[in-house]
């Protein structure tokens, strides 16, 4: 065994020690695909999502140098017909790119270089006889090994992207990477006697260079389109359920915090390392802060993009936006729209992508605190200081103080109708919501579907274990406060609450467009408690 050459199955094996999630039915997908013209895979997600997790399983069943047959009975794969087929009959390469860079930047190297110096020196202590003692590149290398034994490679790839989002600056080290991987992956009959097979993780799909890919023969599956392998993005909700079950944690708060990914064929996708540590913890925290800082959110949509500042608005108002992922040129510097960085931001993790509707939107509870991290600074005016300030309006509803509610509401209007259109059914549901931001933290909040007597109405029913009343909030348009709660009452939303008990406030909320002078745009408020 060595450290790039067959490295083993020590990192399966540690996985395999803590609670393990099966995913082992990836491997038959990358089966089916070995010494086909689909052999080349690439599969990107974002970070906590368990791309490493990955490399080192598919490297354990594998690698030639190890018995890795305990480490799977019982689980999926073994259950394939393909189980015994491929089971350790390879000669395995794994890179992990990070590490080469962290390597690299202490040695003051080059990394493509190291790196094929790093595989080729095990390949020479492996096959001494066949490679020769000055060979510095390692598709040459291999492919020596090939022609003497007839042993071909599985390649495995850890973070491929890493160099694009590291050295993003530096053009002449991407290209020569990218000079690396074609050699090994586009050499024509050389890499088909070479390789048997390739799995590429990261977070940005295959880099673009104008309308082309650099790496064409790769089969791509992303966040925007994960085809086949979307049971493999996440956790899927059967497997969470199983979870909540053997750690006796409550599976509603799992599913608020952590879930809200989806795609056509897996509608329910959670975020499993915030998964994994409120199990192994006890507790529903916000685990994504604890890996990842808000500052690359904060700069990614603080950028002066038209309609970008529109877009972000309207998520954190809890409407999705419609977005075009084809202009997107798979790196973190060639933006061009507003719709680029909505896709990074896809690919990132931070928002969801609806792939028949094509629509994002923020995921879950986990990932809104990040955003509202992101819009605390003065730069988001209004709209980042309503946002700090909604748990004190929430409090004030609690309370019943009717002009307080009713003088937050105003401000939060007028600055997200600055924006978007002040005269709009979607900007006073996005107001509302905005100035509620945290109250998603104590409750689950119903968005009502419009009826053509109210503008907005939102139920807020209290999350388990929290002490607080449910709400229903209803908006009226030139009418007046008393009005929205009578519509209440008519339309009887407390049907929404039919399985809480407890007590009831209903929040009528009035704006009135006709209102001229200082007090234009005024609205009113009244509270009743049921």
């Amino acid at each position: 065994m060595g450290i790039y050459l067959n490295p083993g199955c020590r990192g399966f094996q540690t996985i395999r020690n803590g609670v393990y999630m099966d995913k082992t039915g990836l491997i038959d997908h990358v089966n089916s695909t070995i010494n086909t013209p689909l052999k080349l895979t690439c599969f990107s997600r974002p970070r906590r999502f368990g791309k490493s997790f990955a490399a080192k399983m598919l490297c354990a069943y594998y690698d030639r140098s190890c018995d890795a047959k305990p480490l799977f009975e019982g689980l999926e794969i073994s259950k394939k017909d393909s189980f015994d087929q491929y089971l350790n009959k390879y000669d395995v390469i794994y890179l992990d790119i990070t590490w080469f860079i962290s390597r690299s930047r202490t040695k003051g190297g080059n990394i493509v270089i190291d790196m094929q110096e790093a595989v080729i020196e095990e390949l020479k202590i492996a096959f001494p006889e066949c490679i020769h003692e000055k060979e510095t590149y390692l598709a040459d290398a291999l492919l020596s090994v090939a022609n003497m034994y007839g042993r071909q490679f599985i390649i495995i790839i850890d973070e491929w992207d890493a160099l694009f989002r590291e050295a993003k600056d530096d053009q002449p080290l991407q290209k020569e990477y990218v000079g690396l991987l074609r050699g090994l992956f586009k050499g024509g009959t050389a890499t088909d006697e070479t390789i048997a097979a390739a799995y590429m993780t990261g977070i940005l799909p295959i880099k673009k260079y104008g309308t082309e890919s650099a790496l064409t023969d790769f089969r791509e599956y992303t966040m925007t389109k994960p085809g086949r392998l979307a049971q493999y993005v996440g956790f899927t909700e059967p497997e969470v359920q199983r979870l909540c079950e053997t750690f006796q944690m409550n599976f509603e708060d799992v599913c608020t915090w952590y879930d809200g990914y989806s795609f056509s064929k897996v509608q329910h996708v959670y975020s499993p390392n915030s998964v994994m540590n409120a199990m192994q913890e006890g507790e529903i925290l916000n685990y994504w802060t604890q890996t990842e800082s808000f500052e690359s959110l904060k700069n990614y949509i603080g950028m002066n993009f038209d309609g970008l500042k529109d877009a972000i608005i309207t998520m954190l108002g809890g409407e999705p936006v419609r977005m075009k992922i084809s202009t997107f040129q798979n790196d973190i510097t060639s933006f061009r729209s507003s719709d680029d960085i909505l896709t990074l931001l896809v690919h990132l993790g931070y928002l969801a992508y609806d792939q028949e509707e094509r629509k994002a939107h923020i995921p879950n509870l986990e990932v809104a605190e990040v955003f509202e991290a992101a819009v605390s600074g003065d730069e988001w005016g209004m709209v980042g200081k309503a946002i700090s300030e909604s748990e004190d309006l929430l409090d004030a509803t609690l309370q019943r103080d009717e002009d307080a509610v009713a003088e937050a509401l105003e401000k939060i209007h007028g600055s997200v109708s600055s924006v978007l259109q002040y005269h709009n059914e979607a900007s006073l549901s996005c107001a509302i919501t905005i100035a509620y931001y945290t109250a998603k933290r104590f409750y689950h909040i119903i968005r009502e579907l419009p009826a053509g007597k109210g503008f907005a109405d939102l139920a807020f029913i209290p999350r388990r274990e929290v002490e607080k009343p449910a709400m229903i909030v209803e908006l009226k348009y030139n009418k007046d406060a008393d009005s929205a709660i009578r519509q209440i009452h008519e339309n009887r939303y407390e049907g929404e609450l039919r399985d809480y008990f407890g007590n009831l406030l209903l929040v009528g909320i009035n704006y009135d467009k006709n209102v001229k002078g200082k007090d234009a745009k005024r609205h009113s408020c009244v509270i009743e408690q049921v």
